[in-house]
């Protein structure tokens, strides 16, 4: 507990965000960072809950009470201990989590949850700035050699607590970058390049080995990757997005939001797209189909291209603002939400069915649509039916297709191992993360299915526990997970 009546006298208040139009400049972060004394109060919100129902919702485990109390008390060295103890990267957390967490806070039961995430922002920001996060390679090796392929969070969290597990790591990365959708898929604007790469080199430090321009199944053989190492973590990632398959589907000027993402991040970097390559909403009407966040990161991406007007579709209803009746506390809320994007301007709008494309010359000009509404069936699972004579088409120079993603890609790597998929076209994986092939781990998305960056976190550390233990007999890592 931090201040006893701390949640009396403060209200919730979140980082400062940079004026729209200064933000719209440019591809900075676009939150301010808080004063030490805003961060103390807002840790002194951290209530006398008895039972913590934010350590449920934390996939991770965090241990929130106790690092808002150090925050409260202005122990950030001590706050920072406890953060790490749990999360290998409250920086990527602190910047790009919905927050579960804070869903769970016993607070939001009827009224404002303590700001979790952004605490979690400023103890890290303190950590680095202060030199308390460094690198801390292993005292002493085993003779074990582990493989991770996958760099994304998950790659990333398995790969440092096997590397403090004193066995010699080896992540396999297919691109250029090291951090995958940290690096590719979120814009500079949510979360900047340089903390990603400021974390990458503390772990080379650290003695991890990064191989990038290595894609397992095609350039390197899965026969060389199981010889060459005692153990093998598949963490590629749910990279299959969810197409739409309608007519006009092929006309140039309609790209998966992660063609158009990662290109913009790649020209934040320093690379040069070819112009006839190039993707970009300047001056262009915008049509995003998807309502989730990779949606609103096109929505902000385009925003700053210079799109003359941007759309947002979303084939389900519009989320209530408050919780329903049917979605009580502690559960996720099913509540409309304003990203930063959504703030600099566009069209939101929901219970759009898209039926088709037209255009000439080969180019989308139009997007032909139906509304549709939702009832509830008999089962309890929702209907959709079209509402007659409510089609309508939108003018349109470009559409993003940002709805999702299915599975893993199964051609090359997965193909050749000979692992087994489950239902979903996911990495089946048994109660101790191990594939139908023994000493194959797998974890994060590419196990799970799409999700979050802290669940992708928590599901490298649990595989790497496990891989821990297949290889020694014993671990001293710590479960992240809990026990199936």
């Amino acid at each position: 507990m931090a201040k006893p009546t701390g949640f009396i006298e403060f209200v919730r208040v979140i980082p400062e965000r940079r004026p729209v139009q200064e933000r719209k400049a440019d591809y900075r972060e676009f939150y301010r960072r808080w004063t030490d004394k805003q961060a103390r109060e807002q840790g002194a919100r951290c209530m006398d809950c008895a039972v913590p129902f934010c350590h449920m919702g934390c996939p991770l485990g965090n241990l929130i009470p106790d690092f808002n109390h150090q925050v409260y008390l202005g122990d950030w060295q001590q706050a920072l201990k406890v953060l790490l103890s749990t999360n290998n990267f409250p920086e990527f957390t602190g910047r790009i989590c919905p927050a579960p967490c804070e869903a769970s806070c016993v607070l939001s039961i009827n009224s404002d949850p303590v700001t979790i995430e952004y605490i979690e922002k400023e103890i890290s920001e303190r950590g680095f700035e202060r030199g308390w996060i460094k690198a801390e390679p292993p005292s002493q090796r085993t003779d074990k050699k582990v493989a991770v392929v996958g760099s994304g969070p998950a790659g990333l969290a398995a790969a440092q607590q096997l590397n403090r597990a004193g066995h010699s790591v080896t992540v396999f990365e297919r691109d250029d970058y090291i951090g995958g959708l940290l690096m590719l898929g979120i814009p500079d604007f949510k979360l900047s390049k340089d903390v990603v790469r400021r974390r990458v080199d503390l772990m080379i430090q650290e003695g991890i080995t990064f191989r990038t321009g290595i894609n397992v199944g095609v350039n390197y053989s899965v026969d060389e990757l199981r010889s060459q190492f005692d153990a093998v973590c598949l963490t590629g990632g749910s990279t299959h997005a969810r197409d739409l398959p309608v007519p006009g589907r092929e006309l140039s000027g309609i790209h998966l939001a992660m063609d158009y993402l990662p290109q913009q991040n790649r020209i934040q970097a320093g690379e040069t797209i070819a112009p006839e390559q190039r993707i970009t909403a300047e001056g262009k009407r915008v049509v995003i189909l998807g309502g989730g966040d990779t949606g609103a990161d096109c929505l902000g991406t385009a925003h700053r291209q210079g799109a003359e007007l941007v759309s947002q579709y979303e084939l389900l209803p519009e989320p209530p603002k408050e919780r329903g009746r049917d979605n009580p506390w502690p559960q996720w809320p099913n509540i409309l939400r304003l990203s930063g994007a959504h703030e600099e301007g566009g069209i939101r709008d929901y219970d759009i069915l898209t039926k088709s494309f037209s255009g000439s010359n080969g180019r989308v000009e139009r997007l032909h649509a139906v509304r549709v509404e939702w009832t509830a069936g008999e089962n309890g699972r929702y209907n959709m039916e079209e509402v007659p004579g409510s089609e309508f088409e939108v003018e349109t120079d470009l559409v993003l297709l940002a709805m999702g993603f299915l599975h893993p890609q199964h051609e090359g790597m997965l193909t050749q191992l000979g692992v087994e998929l489950d239902a979903r076209g996911n990495v089946k994986i048994d109660k101790d993360r191990m594939t139908n092939i023994p000493g194959i781990f797998a974890g994060g998305d590419m196990a799970r299915g799409q999700s979050l960056v802290v669940w992708a976190i928590a599901e490298g550390r649990e595989a790497a526990r496990s891989m821990d233990l297949y290889l020694m007999g014993h671990t001293q890592l710590p479960r992240s997970l809990p026990a199936k």
